[in-house]
C-alpha cells in the first residue's frame, strides 16, 4: 500500500490531499498541531477538521508535531517512510506575521528545511510538494501597467493577457515578513530538488479556498467574505477601492495536481497555481456574487490603506502547470466555489445556532 505524509492536515488543502489520497486507497499520516487555533484563535481552529479526517477516512493516522522540533521531524519520517510527501503547514498570515516573526520564520522556513532534510536522509527519491504562495513574488505584480474597469483592476500590459508566469522575479522588491519566509523555503525547495536531484515542487498558491476552510479575518478572503455575510457582519475592505483582483481554486483541484505530480515527478519546478483568469474576481464582484446567493446585502467599510505587499491584480497564468501535467486541468468553476462555501457555511452556523 503506497503511504503519503501531510503536513497542516487539518489544514484546507491539507484536508483535501488526505481525503483524495485516502480515497485512492493510500495509507494517510497527517502532521497537525492546530497552530491555528492560537494564530486566529477560536474561529481558526482545526480540530473539527481533524475528526472528520479521523472518522471518515479508514486508513488515516494523526500525529501531533510540530515541524519547527528539527528531531521529532527527523524521526516522524523515518518512522512513516512516506512515498510521498504533501507540505501545507505553515503561518499562512501575511498579517500575522508582523507580530510573530520569529514563529512565522521557524515555522515557514526552519519546519520546510526540518522535512526536506528529514526526507533526504530517509530518501532522494521520493518525491515532495510544498504549498508556496503567490507572496513570493512580492509586490513586483504591483508593476505591471494597469486599467480601472467599472468593478476590478485589469492587467494593460498584454504581455499578462494570461495571468503572472513563474518567470517573474521574486527578489528587489516588498514581501512582507511572511512573504518572505515562504520565498526562503520556497527557494531551498528548489534547492533541495537541484543540488541533491531530488523531486520536488513548489506551487505557488492564489486564492485556494474551498468549503472546508476556516476562514478568518487574516485568513481565507473567500471563505471569511461569505461567512460575514451570511451573519451580517462588516467585512473590511483595504485599499485600491475594492477593485483588487484575485483567482480561486478549489482546493480539490490543487489535490488532484499534488497527485498528478507525484505520478510524474520533476526535479526542483515551481508552478503558480490558482484558478487563472476564468476564475478571477474582484472584491466588490465578490460581494455582487455572494448577494445573489444569500439574497443579503453584504455589509462593509473601506480603510483607504492597503495592506503592505498586498496584489492590485494577480492571477496565474497556467500555461507551464498545463503543457509539463497535461491531464490537470480546472474542474471547479468560481460559481461552483462559491456555492459550495456558501452552503457550508450555511450547514456550519445551523448547528451552532
Amino acid at each position: 500500500m503506497n503511504r503519503i505524509l501531510v503536513t497542516g492536515s487539518s489544514g484546507l488543502i491539507g484536508s483535501e490531499v488526505c481525503t483524495f489520497f485516502g480515497n485512492l486507497g493510500w495509507e494517510v499520516h497527517g502532521v497537525d498541531n492546530n497552530m491555528r487555533a492560537r494564530f486566529f484563535g477560536p474561529s481558526g481552529d482545526t480540530r473539527w477538521s481533524q475528526k472528520r479526517l479521523e472518522k471518515s477516512l479508514a486508513q488515516f493516522t494523526h500525529h501531533e508535531l510540530d515541524i519547527r522540533n528539527r528531531q521529532d521531524v527527523l524521526s516522524k519520517i523515518a518512522e512513516v517512510k512516506p512515498d510521498a510527501i504533501v507540505h501545507t503547514a505553515a503561518q499562512p498570515s501575511h498579517d500575522k506575521a508582523l507580530s510573530i516573526p520569529f514563529d512565522d520564520f521557524d515555522i515557514n522556513a526552519v519546519g520546510t528545511l526540518n522535512l526536506l532534510e528529514g526526507l533526504r536522509r530517509y530518501s532522494v527519491n521520493v518525491p515532495f510538494v510544498h504549498l508556496s504562495t503567490n507572496k513570493v513574488y512580492g509586490d513586483r505584480p504591483n508593476t505591471i501597467a494597469l486599467r480601472e474597469e467599472d468593478t476590478r483592476w485589469a492587467y494593460d500590459d498584454p504581455k499578462y493577457h494570461n495571468g503572472i508566469p513563474e518567470t517573474l522575479p521574486i527578489d528587489q522588491s516588498k514581501h512582507s515578513l511572511f512573504g518572505a519566509s515562504k520565498t526562503a523555503a520556497d527557494v531551498m525547495v528548489q534547492e533541495y530538488g537541484r543540488y541533491f536531484g531530488m523531486p520536488t515542487c513548489c506551487l505557488r498558491g492564489g486564492c485556494l479556498t474551498g468549503p472546508n476552510h476556516s476562514g478568518v479575518e487574516l485568513h481565507g478572503f473567500l471563505s471569511y467574505l461569505i461567512k460575514c455575510n451570511l451573519e451580517r457582519k462588516e467585512y473590511t475592505v483595504y485599499g485600491y477601492k475594492g477593485k483588487q483582483v484575485r483567482d480561486n481554486i478549489h482546493s480539490y483541484d490543487v489535490a488532484r495536481f499534488c497527485y498528478e505530480f507525484i505520478q510524474n515527478p520533476r526535479k526542483g519546478e515551481v508552478y503558480n497555481i490558482g484558478g487563472g483568469a476564468q476564475n478571477a474576481i474582484s472584491i466588490l464582484e465578490a460581494f455582487q456574487l455572494i448577494e445573489n446567493f444569500s439574497g443579503q446585502e453584504m455589509k462593509y467599510t473601506y480603510v483607504d490603506e492597503s495592506r503592505i505587499g498586498d496584489h492590485i491584480c494577480y492571477y496565474s497564468d497556467l500555461t507551464k502547470i498545463k503543457t509539463h501535467y497535461p491531464n490537470w486541468e480546472i474542474t471547479k468553476s468560481l460559481h461552483d466555489i462559491f456555492q459550495e462555501i456558501y452552503t457550508s457555511w450555511e450547514n456550519r452556523l445551523a448547528v451552532k445556532a
